[in-house]
């Protein structure tokens, strides 16, 4: 027997939703193209709510993490101090050192999979959506005077958790210059001045294209967006600041039903021009194909009808494409001062520790077999099975399953892109180190894991 969806307005604006099993499943693939309710009322039930789901989400934050604020002696490429210690919090009574020698089906059947391994929900889950930190929101009002902020939604990771903020910008074309930024964050009302000289003017073209903003699915003109104001949209560049990365996050558009799709946490596009994969796991074989995806079907959870609603942005691929991906090619990794031309620690620059972690990187831990050097990517996916160690379940509209194969990430620059794994959910190197020493089976010990660590800093 069917039931009235449970989340309020939102049955209002997703039309055919069923409660079933404990969790949202879609009677249909598509969204519905119109609205029962004006935008007025919607917008004042969705803030009402806000703070429900903005509690419910920070509580489960601090089941799975320990959200303080530890910087430790290291820094990322511009001086950003790097958040150090395992932030995933383990079930009462165990200890790593106790889980990593368990099976994954001990592991399942007592329920011992630490909550920080298990797949990260959106805020609110059930609507999904970009959401911004307050500090790309802040400036591209400052500038632009336009709005990034919705009213259903706040971004929930702490700053100290995020990468540097506007972050620098290295070009293979200028290795000479180092950040070419002078500081800020380029958008649209300063890319001209920055870059006039030190571009093509393809290259220019395809930076204005990738700062200029266009209709997605929250920011938009029509009475079911997610901003106060009609919004002109999101450019590429509004996640990727800099061509890096702000954190900013979305749920995946590919999959159905809502509970099940993926929270994606926005990769950087430094070195974008050694990759043969893009996407986190949709696997698209080229940059033009990925920047043309994104315009036509991501930026509209993946619903064309809803595109044509919204105001979908088609670029020409002979023009408009080319000239942003060549733009997003010349995107360099920061400086390693550590790496020789091979892309290894050189020895007499390296510490005991740093070239102790390069050993096991490329031993024991067999980290190495996914990420060889120069730039630590295989170009390959891979699914890791982590669905092995636990039993599913539903988490603040999450349902926790598999991830499904993912993307090789290149990990040079890796100090520099906090949160880790495609949905941001391990916070720290040393998180990212307990979860593959689980469910890779390595068994270091705890000084092998923080040498490891020290080695993955000077990548």
């Amino acid at each position: 027997m069917r039931q009235k969806s449970r989340f309020g307005i939102l049955g209002m604006l997703f039309g055919a939703i069923a409660v079933s099993g404990g969790g949202l499943a879609s009677e249909t693939s598509y969204m519905p193209v119109d609205q029962a309710a004006g935008f007025a009322s919607i917008m004042t039930t969705l803030k009402k709510e806000a703070p429900r789901y903005r509690v419910r989400h920070l509580n489960y934050l601090k089941l799975r993490y320990d959200l303080s604020d530890k910087p430790s002696g290291a820094t990322m490429s511009k001086g950003k101090p790097i958040q150090e210690g395992i932030r995933v919090k383990l079930p009462q009574g165990v200890t790593w050192e106790r889980l990593s020698g368990m099976d994954p089906e001990e592991i399942k059947q007592k329920g011992l999979y630490p909550e920080g391994f298990l797949p990260l929900p959106h805020v609110k889950h059930e609507a999904g959506g970009q959401v911004f930190s307050h500090l790309q929101i802040e400036e591209i009002k400052k500038q632009e005077g336009r709005s990034l902020e919705r009213f259903d939604v706040e971004f929930d990771l702490p700053d100290h958790f995020l990468p540097e903020f506007p972050s620098p910008i290295y070009l293979t074309t200028h290795p000479e210059l180092g950040d070419v930024s002078k500081g800020q964050l380029v958008t649209r009302m300063n890319y001209f001045e920055i870059f006039n000289g030190l571009l093509n003017p393809k290259q220019l073209e395809g930076l204005r294209l990738l700062l200029t903003p266009f209709p997605q699915q929250e920011f938009n003109e029509t009475a079911d967006r997610k901003t106060e104001k009609a919004s002109l949209g999101v450019s590429c560049f509004d996640c990727h600041a800099n061509g890096h990365t702000n954190a900013a996050f979305h749920l995946v558009g590919d999959i159905r039903p809502q509970e099940l799709r993926h929270r994606i946490d926005t990769p950087t596009l430094r070195g974008v021009n050694i990759q043969r994969l893009f996407g986190s796991q949709r696997a698209l074989k080229t940059v033009e194909d990925f920047t043309e995806f994104e315009q036509r079907g991501a930026y509209f959870d993946g619903d064309l009808v809803i595109g044509v609603k919204k105001g979908i942005n088609i670029l020409d691929r002979g023009h408009q494409v080319h000239a942003m991906a060549e733009f997003q090619e010349i995107l360099n990794f920061p400086p390693a001062p550590k790496l020789d031309i091979f892309g290894h620690l050189d020895p007499q620059k390296a510490s005991k520790a740093e070239l102790r972690g390069e050993r096991l990187f490329f031993g024991k831990a067999r980290c190495g077999t996914c990420h060889p050097a120069p730039y630590y990517t295989d170009n390959l996916m891979h699914d890791l099975k982590t669905e092995r160690f636990f039993q599913s379940k539903t988490m603040n509209g999450r349902r926790m399953v598999g991830d499904g194969p993912i993307k090789t990430f290149p990990l040079r620059g890796i100090k520099d892109s906090p949160p880790y794994l495609h949905d941001g959910r391990l916070l720290t190197l040393e998180d990212t180190v307990e979860f593959f020493n689980l469910v890779s089976g390595t068994k270091l010990s705890k000084e092998e894991k923080l040498d490891l660590v020290a080695f993955m800093r000077a990548l």
